[in-house]
C-alpha cells in the first residue's frame, strides 16, 4: 500500500458509523441529543505544508483556518477547536498567531495535547461545529443539470508560496498562502440551497473530481470560466493553478436557475454518469500530471 488514496480506501473498511459518511466527505456529521455536530481534523507537517523558517504565527493561523474551511463547506457554525502541538524553537510566536486566529474567527480553544522531541514539527487541529441547516451539505448530491459554481479565484496561494520561498514582496498573494480566510458566512448562506459543496484545498481539478465521484456523476468545467488570481496568467501558470490547491474557495452545485446568495462564478455543469468523473473543456484532463495534491508514503 502506498499513498494517501490507498490508505483512505483501506480505512473505509473500519468506518461503519454513518457519521463518518464513508470517509468520502470533508467532515463527520454526528447527531447527538437533538443537535447535529460537524467535526473535522487536519494536520500540517513542516516542509510539506509550510516552509522551514516560516513565521510560526502564520503556521498557527493557517492550521485554524484550514480546519474551519471544512466547517464552512458544511455551513456549520464553529463551536471550538482542540490543538495537537509539536513543540519547537519559537512556541511563543506560534501562540501569537493562534491567538490572532481564534479572535478573528470567534472560536474558543477547548484543549488538546503537546508533544516534543521530533526532528520535524507536526501539528494537528480538530474543529467542532454545529449544523445550521439540515440536511448538512456533502460532496454527494449533485445531479445532472445542476450548475457548478466557485466562490473566487484560484492560484493566489501558489504565487504566495513562491513569494515566501523566494523572499519576494507580494503582500496579497503571501497573505493567501500564509493566512487564508475560511468562508464561514458564505458557507452558511449557501448550505440551504446547494445540492453538493466542498472546499478547494487540494486543487480545483482534484476536488471537482472528488465531488463528481461522491455524487456518481460527471462534472464538466469550462476552463475560460474559472477565475484566476491576478498574475497567474501573466506567469504562464494557469493550468498549474487548477491543480496546485490551498485556495480554500467553496466549490458547489446548484439546481439550474438558482442564483447563489454570495459572490460566485458559474464554471461548469453536472452531466449524467459517464466514462470519466471530470471533463475540462469537454475532454478528460491530461493524466500525465496529477489533478492535485496527494500525500505519499514516506520511504
Amino acid at each position: 500500500m502506498t499513498g494517501e488514496a490507498a490508505f483512505i480506501a483501506a480505512l473505509r473498511e473500519l468506518t461503519s458509523h454513518p457519521a463518518a459518511r464513508g470517509l468520502a466527505d470533508d467532515c463527520a456529521v454526528l447527531d447527538i441529543g437533538g443537535e447535529t455536530l460537524v467535526l473535522t481534523h487536519d494536520m500540517m507537517v513542516e516542509g510539506v505544508h509550510w516552509l522551514r523558517g516560516q513565521d510560526p504565527a502564520d503556521i498557527a493561523w493557517k492550521l485554524v483556518a484550514v480546519n474551519l474551511s471544512d466547517l464552512a463547506a458544511k455551513g456549520a457554525e464553529p463551536i471550538g477547536v482542540l490543538l495537537g502541538y509539536s513543540l519547537g524553537a519559537d512556541d511563543l510566536r506560534f501562540l501569537d498567531g493562534l491567538r490572532d486566529a481564534l479572535e478573528a474567527f470567534a472560536v474558543p480553544l477547548l484543549g488538546g495535547d503537546t508533544v516534543g522531541g521530533g526532528a520535524v514539527q507536526v501539528h494537528g487541529l480538530t474543529a467542532l461545529g454545529r449544523a445550521t441547516c439540515l440536511p448538512v451539505p456533502s460532496r454527494a448530491g449533485a445531479r445532472a443539470g445542476d450548475r457548478v459554481w466557485l466562490t473566487g479565484a484560484v492560484g493566489a496561494a501558489m504565487l504566495g508560496f513562491d513569494a515566501v520561498r523566494r523572499g519576494v514582496d507580494d503582500p496579497a498573494n503571501r497573505q493567501a498562502f500564509c493566512r487564508p480566510v475560511p468562508l464561514l458566512a458564505e458557507g452558511r448562506a449557501l448550505a440551504p440551497l446547494v445540492s453538493a459543496m466542498m472546499d478547494v484545498s487540494d486543487g480545483l481539478l482534484l476536488d471537482a473530481s472528488r465531488l463528481a465521484t461522491a455524487s456518481g456523476v460527471t462534472l464538466t468545467l469550462e476552463r475560460g470560466a474559472i477565475p484566476l488570481a491576478q498574475g497567474v496568467e501573466q506567469a504562464g501558470r494557469a493550468d498549474e493553478a487548477l491543480r496546485w490547491g490551498d485556495d480554500y474557495q467553496l466549490l458547489f452545485t446548484l439546481p439550474p436557475g438558482t442564483q447563489p446568495p454570495v459572490p460566485a462564478r458559474e464554471i461548469g455543469e453536472i452531466l449524467g454518469p459517464g466514462t470519466a468523473p471530470l471533463l475540462l473543456d469537454c475532454a478528460p484532463p491530461d493524466t500525465a500530471q496529477s489533478l492535485g495534491y496527494l500525500h505519499r508514503s514516506s520511504p
